[in-house]
């Protein structure tokens, strides 16, 4: 805590909030990393999901929901919430405000 002329400023500390750690992060993004070289659907297009989309296509769909499905739980569990604090500096505007 920092005292200058009656303003009271607290530097925010890095800890970890939430239940994703940093390994587990890692760890999920290197999943996702190796699941996207699908080389075993790279021979045919069959079997066909639902009767008419092609088993590659169809691996691409669903690992792009897993994808979105791991970022969401990346940016709500491992988001450092001091990023998203306002500072007394910025004028109200958050800790993005260096970047307009």
């Amino acid at each position: 805590m920092v005292r200058a002329s009656g303003l009271v400023t607290s530097y925010p500390t890095v800890v970890p909030s939430s239940a994703v750690s940093a390994i587990t992060a890692a760890i999920l993004v290197i999943i996702l990393y190796v699941l996207h070289q699908d080389f075993w659907f790279w021979r045919s297009a069959r079997p066909l999901v639902f009767g008419f989309l092609p088993i590659g296509l169809f691996y691409h769909a669903a690992f792009t929901v897993g994808c979105a499905l791991v970022m969401w739980l990346l940016v709500a569990r491992a988001w450092p919430d001091h990023l998203d604090t306002e500072t007394p500096d910025s004028g109200g505007r958050g800790a993005s405000s260096d970047l307009s």
